[in-house]
């Protein structure tokens, strides 16, 4: 049995609400869902979500990137991912990676292609992604909710439903000019015994990140993710403060995790599957840095995916004890499969062979760009 092809299909999901951050704001979240095909009827699913907002590619390219790897990977046999053995399979998998690596495409489109090749493998061999991973169990995964860069009093409306609905950690988009107010405000919303954490995506300089956070600090902060760009910055605001750092921009592969570690400029990171390239190089960045995972915005199978790497991480240390934010799904209008038990405030991996979650074509055709 062979790979026969690679079906690349469009799509964006409608936010509930603009969302809006220090890089920018967006109606609907464009991404790409992939098919791996074989000719045998088996395929694997995954998916790809374009990081635009951060510099990185957009859709088109990604679409254009993913395009190069179906004949890359056209021919492939399929043999070895039956096997039922997880590091058998996991050696497989990197090899058709890198085939595609070949190609100089982004992490994005590597990030789609190891989701669909752990899906594909997981359906033949009738093992879940977290097997394939390397985990023996299966634990909860607690979330945050997300706040975005909303007016303080809009941000507390939003946090009070968030709280009502059993959330315990709520992660704030700050960067904006009125962070001190939207945090406070959030707290006089969700009351004490919550953690609060921020998010600046890189937006301060040394000075606001330390003069901001030093005005936050009586509001009890747990973390502050990516408060400045600048490794120096970082390294030098945990001297100043004694709220921890997590960088999230910083961390995109392996090398960069070394850097960090070297320059002491964090506590932990935070991965995206979609920034560093994939459940396989997210699970080689954690063995070196404390990491948890987060959420770019992906859809039912980006996010069912980062629940069952979660799961390969380890568990102890400082990151350990973190939410994770992957509690994303609800701020859209409308997803392409049912997100059962991928919500949140606590998720576990969908029970199903592979990633554990199945497409609706009819919900693609009317999300489809093109």
């Amino acid at each position: 049995m062979r790979i026969t092809r690679l079906e690349v299909i469009p799509i964006a999901l409608p936010f509930r609400e603009r969302y809006v951050t220090a890089s920018g704001s967006l109606d609907a979240r464009s991404m790409v869902v992939i098919r791996l095909h074989t000719e045998s009827g088996h395929y694997g699913i995954g998916e790809a979500v374009p990081l635009s907002l951060r510099g990185g590619a957009g859709l088109d390219q990604v679409a254009s990137e993913l395009a190069l790897c179906g004949p890359a990977l056209a021919g492939s046999d399929i043999a070895a991912a039956a096997s039922r053995d997880p590091a058998q399979i996991r050696l497989w998998i990197w090899e058709q990676l890198t085939r595609c690596r070949r190609q100089r495409v982004g992490p994005q489109v590597i990030g789609a292609l190891d989701i669909a090749l752990h899906d594909l493998a997981g359906r033949l061999s009738g093992l879940p992604m977290w097997r394939l991973l390397g985990a023996t169990s299966v634990r909860e995964i607690a979330c945050n909710a997300s706040i975005d860069a909303r007016a303080p009093q809009q941000a507390a409306e939003l946090a009070a439903q968030l709280r009502a609905a059993g959330f315990t950690t709520f992660k704030v988009k700050v960067g904006t000019g009125d962070d001190i107010e939207r945090v406070a405000a959030v707290r006089s919303a969700v009351g004490h015994g919550i953690d609060i954490r921020t998010d600046a995506n890189g937006a301060w300089d040394l000075r606001e990140a330390t003069e901001t956070l030093r005005g936050m600090q009586e509001h009890g902060i747990e973390l502050a993710e990516q408060p400045c760009g600048a490794l120096s910055d970082l390294a030098e605001l945990r001297v100043r403060t004694p709220i921890p750092v997590v960088a999230d921009e910083s961390v995109a592969t392996l090398e960069d995790a070394r850097k960090v570690i070297a320059a002491r400029a964090c506590d932990a990171a935070t991965l995206k599957l979609a920034k560093v390239g994939g459940p396989l190089e997210a699970i080689r960045i954690a063995a070196a840095l404390p990491c948890f995972l987060s959420s770019a915005l992906d859809g039912p199978i980006g996010i069912a995916a980062a629940i069952h790497t979660a799961q390969a991480l380890p568990r102890g240390g400082y990151a350990g004890g973190l939410a994770n934010g992957l509690a994303t799904l609800g701020m859209f209008e409308s997803v392409y499969a049912r997100a059962d038990g991928l919500l949140g405030p606590v998720v576990v991996p969908p029970r199903a062979p592979g990633v554990g979650v199945e497409p609706d074509q009819n919900a693609l055709d009317c999300l489809r760009l093109d």
